[in-house]
């Protein structure tokens, strides 16, 4: 049957769906969720499996943490994000979100530690500051350099990733979403009168709004975007350490660390049989979703060794895993979670710049509240596309 959807306008055109959404990775599945629980019709297209290894939105665990050395700005989101989590794991039934506390790492004058610092200060968030050597005494895994600092935030954890998504999806379906994968948004356009249709490599569907959220691929369906959103290869490993329990979850915090071989990423033995580290921006290669190799290459893993040497080295043993990814990076590295400009029945939520998995929750229920103008808890306005128009 079909349903009456909200267009921009303040008309009201019938439509067999309300929202269809463009790309069901981590945001997608949120956001089908979030909207099928409000009653809205939801079809999710998603061009590859449900879920994949082709985008940004797999590796088993992501961080979640509190200390947002970005901006304290982010902090009302991961704390939301927190409550969307736990909430997600009753209604699925099982564990998506493990506490292991969070470090921030780099020089007394770093960035990471100077912000992550501050936003705990400007936030009164629960810190620690410790030394490179108290963290080593108290995480014997660590292995930091005279000079280092680091804020402890006792709340950051991992939210599992594919799991969390396959859970948004399942539950999607079960308040009446519809679910497509494997196949692809070639075009849309807008109907007269208000709404979008939407045409795949299978057929064309029609609704009163469009969510984009394709991640490494938003460019092509919003090519207005491509030279703001840009994708960029990620590698990250799995290595086996020499004394796995200093790297279990219990004794191992994640972290970030701002250091002079990088800006490296790294997780507890979990799911995998190895530390996971990643280093951002990695090797700085850039260009086109469907070009950027999917192959890890013994540069790829020789970028990671050099964090794990350093920092690491009861974990610097055999090679466990090996996993790319992308991100689709901004010039500022925010988000954009936004209407088109001059067409509010398209909603684009991407990129997110390496840093957004932990936000999924919260922001499918904002693109939920954008679908069907209800009022939005968050200023988003640090995510708006015109910001690059200044």
């Amino acid at each position: 049957m079909a349903r009456l959807g909200p267009i921009g306008s303040g008309a009201f055109v019938a439509h067999p769906y309300d929202v269809i959404v463009a790309g069901v990775g981590g945001m997608g599945a949120a956001a089908c969720f979030h909207l099928a629980r409000r009653g809205q019709r939801v079809l999710g297209l998603e061009r590859f499996d449900i879920a994949h290894s082709r985008g940004s939105s797999h590796g088993i665990t992501r961080i979640i943490r509190l200390a947002y050395y970005e901006s304290p700005a982010y902090v009302p989101l991961v704390r939301r994000a927190f409550i969307l989590w736990r909430e997600l794991e009753q209604l699925a039934g099982e564990s998506l979100l493990i506490t292991t506390g969070g470090l921030d790492i780099g020089a007394a004058d770093s960035r990471v530690f100077q912000g992550a610092l501050a936003t705990c200060k400007a936030c009164d968030l629960k810190c620690e500051v410790l030394s490179g050597d108290a963290v080593t005494r108290r995480f014997p895994g660590y292995r930091l350099k005279k000079g280092h600092q680091a804020v402890f935030q006792p709340d950051a954890g991992m939210v599992l990733a594919e799991r969390s998504l396959v859970g948004h999806v399942v539950l999607a379906q079960a308040a009446g979403a519809e679910i497509h994968a494997r196949e692809k948004v070639l075009e849309w356009s807008p109907i007269a009168g208000g709404g979008v249709r939407v045409t795949t490599d299978r057929r064309a569907y029609e609704a009163g709004r469009l969510v984009v959220s394709a991640g490494a691929w938003v460019a092509d369906l919003v090519p207005a975007l491509a030279s703001i959103t840009v994708p960029e290869r990620q590698v990250v490993g799995w290595f086996q350490p020499s004394d796995p329990a200093k790297f279990a979850p219990a004794a191992f915090p994640v972290s970030i660390l701002d250091v002079e071989e990088g800006m490296y990423y790294a997780l507890p033995v979990y799911g995998l049989p190895g530390l996971k580290i990643g280093l951002y921006h990695h090797l700085g290669e850039r260009g086109h979703a469907d070009v950027l190799s999917r192959e890890a290459t013994e540069a790829d893993e020789a970028a990671l060794r050099r964090g794990l040497a350093a920092y690491f080295p009861e974990a610097n043993g055999q090679t466990m895993a090996l996993a790319t990814c992308l991100f689709t990076v901004t010039p500022d590295e925010h988000f954009i979670i936004d209407t088109l400009p001059g067409q509010d029945e398209v909603i684009v939520a991407s990129p997110c710049s390496g840093h957004g998995y932990k936000f999924a929750s919260p922001i499918g229920e904002i693109i939920a509240d954008l679908a069907t103008g209800a009022d939005c808890a968050f200023d988003l306005s640090m995510f708006r596309i015109g910001r690059f128009d200044r």
